[in-house]
């Protein structure tokens, strides 16, 4: 009788995973978000090596492969996280949740671009679904639809941010799928992590220092939380989900999916005292569902 509820329960211990990646990154506030994106995956790339050297050694690529494993790396190893570390950040113009919130747009983007470079076929009923997200999400991000000004600078380029990351690694899932079954799953996620750091580094030279003009070098702490995320909220969590998702049905694993971001808005709620308007919950609820609905169509 238990063995029916191990796959759903890892999904849920995913998602929480996942969803407390956040409450990680806004500890991290001191340090600038290429620093971040840097270290992490510096660690998950130290982490991984071991696993996979010996698959390394024996995978080939092509130009195209090796064009596709870059734009994953660029898309969504640098400027997704990049983007959804640097919206985290801006403590005083969004909230914790509504970041998590706008990252449900990501089927959007991920569809649109198949639809251009994989030529897939879209249903006329997913646009009106698709609309419907985007006008759900500009609700969760200004309560009431109401732009307030005095703060709407700082709120609107939080939510860009948001958008940007939820593009990067939308996008970044059709050029993961033109590799599919061509190279093995823990090798691209290495060269990943690998052309990520060759990247990020020269970018931790221009745009990693601090106030006072040095490069920011994180502290011990700041190295632990980095090792965790690298650990616990990325790779660890990546495993559980796919243990989880190997016993539930994709029906199920669907809905257990969207506790995602209603885990995210109860840990805004008990750990920096934001709770969302009426409005936004309507909204959230709204956004969550038509992304349930296009996915139900495709």
């Amino acid at each position: 009788m238990l063995k029916q509820y191990t796959g759903p329960l890892l999904i849920i211990i995913a998602a929480l995973l996942w969803a407390f990646d956040g409450v990680i990154r806004r500890y991290l506030y001191a340090l600038p978000p290429i620093t971040i994106i840097f270290f992490e995956h510096l660690f998950g790339l130290i982490i991984l090596f071991p696993f996979v050297y010996k698959y390394i050694l024996k995978t080939k690529f092509t130009k195209r492969e090796f064009f596709l494993v870059i734009l994953v790396s660029i898309l969504s190893g640098l400027l997704g996280t990049l983007w959804f570390t640097t919206a985290l950040l801006q403590v005083h113009s969004i909230s914790f949740s509504v970041v998590f919130l706008l990252q449900k747009l990501q089927p959007i983007f991920a569809i649109t671009t198949a639809r251009i470079f994989l030529k897939e076929q879209l249903d006329k009923r997913y646009i009106k679904w698709a609309l419907l997200a985007i006008f759900s999400a500009f609700f969760v991000t200004f309560p009431n639809g109401w732009i307030n000004f005095q703060t709407g600078e700082g709120t609107i380029i939080a939510a860009l941010y948001a958008l940007g990351a939820a593009f990067a690694w939308g996008s970044s899932t059709t050029f993961s799928k033109m590799l599919l079954g061509k190279i093995d799953f823990k090798v691209s996620t290495f060269y990943r992590f690998f052309v990520t750091i060759l990247i990020a580094l020269p970018l931790l030279f221009l745009f990693g220092n601090t106030n006072g003009g040095g490069l920011s070098i994180p502290n011990l702490s700041q190295f632990a939380l980095l090792a965790l995320i690298a650990v616990s909220t990325g790779m660890v969590a990546l495993l559980i989900y796919y243990k989880g998702l190997a016993k539930t049905p994709v029906h199920i694993s669907t809905i257990l999916e969207l506790t995602f971001p209603f885990i995210a808005i109860l840990i805004d709620m008990q750990l920096y005292h934001t709770v969302l308007l009426p409005s936004q919950w309507i909204a959230s609820i709204a956004l969550v569902f038509s992304i349930r609905e296009e996915n139900k169509i495709l």
